[in-house]
């Protein structure tokens, strides 16, 4: 029974250590963009200016012929898309600014 718990502890023990040293060699993108100077509030800017992008883009398609509306409309949806990655990493890079 010790042996078992041993080797879990040592698993444990290892993974750890690699997770680590991936950190320290710069394997966190989110330590990468802090570093390089990006802040939280940018983010959260770009998460809304990608929300007002969207509406513009949405209500825009309403003044256009049928024939372009659903490329409109499918455009709109995919700029709105851009809003949560933008305040993941804004959270993300908060965390990191801690």
């Amino acid at each position: 029974m010790s042996s078992i718990k041993n080797q879990a502890s040592s698993i444990k023990d290892d993974a750890l250590d690699r997770a680590k040293a991936a950190q320290s060699a710069g394997l966190n993108p989110i330590a990468a963009l802090h570093r390089a100077g990006f802040k939280s509030e940018w983010a959260y800017l770009g998460g809304f200016v990608s929300i007002g992008l969207s509406l513009a883009a949405w209500s825009g398609s309403r003044a256009r012929p049928a024939d372009d509306k659903a490329q409109s409309d499918r455009w709109g949806i995919f700029i709105g898309h851009w809003a949560s990655t933008f305040f993941a990493l804004g959270i993300a890079l908060k965390q990191e600014e801690k």
